[in-house]
């Protein structure tokens, strides 16, 4: 046995509200859907403009992925490396472009130190040889000199080749002041040759037979030169200085070829 249904209660129709723009029924019925649409559009316009700025990113990001350098990439170290090694050789380069100058600057300043001590030492032979000389004039003419008559102060004798010498004498004389030692000066040298002595006259050493000695002439010291010339195979042993005035007796004074060839032969002279 069927029930029957049960009744629905019928619901009142209420009349529809007028729109706001006055209208009613259908025509605002239909209007009404226009709003949620618009809605809608701009959701998917926002989701659009995000995406679109999501792809922008990550295409940035992996742009700066691949050309930034990656921890550890051999080649970012490579070029750190060599930058690092172009930095050290400006470095070495200002550095040995100071030692180079330093050690230039330390050369000449040797150089001109070994200069001045060159320059240094010469002054110092020239005054010890102005003192020589003024302890000689004050010895030969001084008040307390003591009076000699004619004689070889000093002998030197310097090389000119292997067989040529020159000779330096000095004579002297303060016995009879203001009077002229005028005369002539000769030497002749003793020595060895083939084992043999030997003995140099002055014709032999001037290689002129029968040469005149070298003429003086002075009140109180003179110095007379010349040049002798000695045989290759000749060892000279000993130097004699002869003076022929032409006043009174010949003098004749030795010297060893020791002293003559020192700077200046001392006046040790053997008589």
């Amino acid at each position: 046995m069927t029930q029957p249904d049960p009744e629905v209660p019928e619901v009142p129709s209420t009349p529809a509200e007028p729109g706001p723009s006055g209208e009613s029924g259908p025509a605002a019925a239909a209007a009404a859907p226009a709003w949620p649409v618009m809605q809608v559009q701009t959701r998917w316009v926002t989701i659009a403009g995000l995406l679109l700025v999501l792809a922008l990113g990550f295409g940035a990001w992996g742009l700066w992925r691949v050309l930034a350098p990656v921890p550890g990439d051999p080649q970012a170290l490579l070029d750190e490396s060599q930058r690092t090694t172009r930095g050290q050789q400006t470095q070495i380069d200002q550095l040995q472009q100071r030692v180079s100058t330093l050690t230039r600057s330390d050369q000449i300043s040797r150089e001109a130190n070994r200069d001045l001590q060159s320059t240094l030492a010469e002054r110092d032979e020239e005054v010890a040889a102005l003192r020589a000389d003024v302890a000689f004039y004050e010895r030969l003419v001084g008040s307390t000199a003591q009076r000699r008559g004619l004689a070889v102060h000093a002998l030197r004798l310097q090389p000119q080749n292997d067989t040529a010498w020159h000779f330096t004498t000095t004579l002297t004389q303060n016995l009879n002041r203001g009077a002229v030692s005028t005369g002539e000066l000769s030497i002749t040298i003793e020595g060895t040759r083939a084992g043999k002595l030997q003995k140099l006259a002055w014709g032999e050493l001037r290689q002129q037979p029968g040469a005149t000695g070298v003429p003086y002439s002075f009140k109180y010291f003179q110095q007379v030169e010349g040049d002798v010339f000695l045989p290759a195979d000749f060892t000279p042993v000993r130097v004699s200085v002869r003076l022929v005035p032409k006043a009174g007796a010949a003098i004749e004074q030795s010297f060893t070829w020791a002293d003559a060839i020192r700077d200046v032969a001392p006046a040790t002279a053997e008589e």
